[in-house]
């Protein structure tokens, strides 16, 4: 039997499964504070972060693991697997899949680069269900195809906390930046294609909720999918409403939450809240 390693980065959100599987490694980003570099997830919390974004000098910056990060790992693993599928947040929001892919070129085991076009919760469910269907017995060029074919219903809508973050870390360009922060609009950010853009401009946060949570019933109600994730920056009480509102109408569907992480926290601050889920994942 092909032996496979998972490898993603500190972006995915691991829940207890993931994070007991023998199978999965993970390398993380980094987070510059002040000068000072913390490894996400591991020197660093999200709870940690906004407490120290509070006294800092100077903007905080990210970044991608190098390439020699990733070399490390490959080669490590080539000794007791056959090939390796690296999983990776969007390449349009990191040039984490860039350091993946040119590490790829420098060991001898095979390695497949995913370029999730997300992040977070929605990268780990996309893997999760790539293990399951190697588990199955479906070959890797089978498994690929699906998840490709599952990423690509992605859907995807935020409540960014803080504006000012996301034009800081070049997520958001200087219009959307102005029209968000003199105008008092609330815009709806969503992902094309891995890329950040605004899908809608409201004039207040209910409208903006109200708006998402319209967008995620049209869509259930055509595909039916399976589960639907809700994503914060730090505080899960924010996630609430969206559940219970979630859960009374539509009883069957998993809803799973998850915090964004310390990387993505510092571009899109401690208030943001989101929800994502694919159509095609049934």
């Amino acid at each position: 039997m092909v032996k496979t390693a998972w490898v993603t980065d500190s972006t995915a959100y691991l829940d207890s499964e993931l994070k007991k599987h023998p199978d999965i490694y993970s390398v993380p980003l980094s987070v510059i504070l002040d000068g000072e570099v913390f490894a996400d997830g591991i020197d660093l919390t999200s709870h940690e972060l906004f407490e120290k974004l509070k006294h800092l000098k100077s903007p905080p910056k990210t970044s991608q693991p190098s390439v020699g990060a990733f070399q490390e790992v490959f080669e490590r693993l080539s000794k007791d697997y056959d090939q390796i599928v690296a999983v990776h947040l969007s390449g349009k929001l990191s040039g984490t899949v860039s350091s993946s892919e040119q590490a790829a070129k420098l060991v001898d085991i095979p390695v497949i680069i995913f370029d999730s076009n997300i992040l977070t919760l929605p990268m780990s469910a996309l893997m999760k269900k790539g293990m399951e269907l190697l588990a199955e017995g479906h070959n890797l060029e089978h498994v690929i195809k699906k998840m490709e074919e599952i990423r690509d219903t992605n859907e995807t809508y935020v409540l960014v906390g803080s504006l000012e973050q996301l034009h800081r870390g070049g997520r958001m360009s200087g219009v959307q930046f102005f029209l968000g922060s003199m105008l008092n609009v609330k815009p709806v950010i969503s992902f094309d294609n891995g890329a950040l853009y605004v899908k809608e401009k409201v004039r207040t946060e209910k409208k903006a909720k109200d708006k998402i949570l319209e967008y995620f019933k049209q869509a259930y109600e055509k595909h039916h999918f399976k589960e639907v994730y809700l994503l914060y920056g730090l505080h899960e009480e924010h996630t609430v409403d969206w559940r219970q509102e979630i859960q009374t109408r539509y009883p069957e569907l998993n809803v799973l939450d998850a915090p964004l992480g310390a990387v993505i926290g510092v571009h899109a601050g401690e208030n943001t809240l989101g929800i994502s889920w694919f159509n095609g994942l049934k």
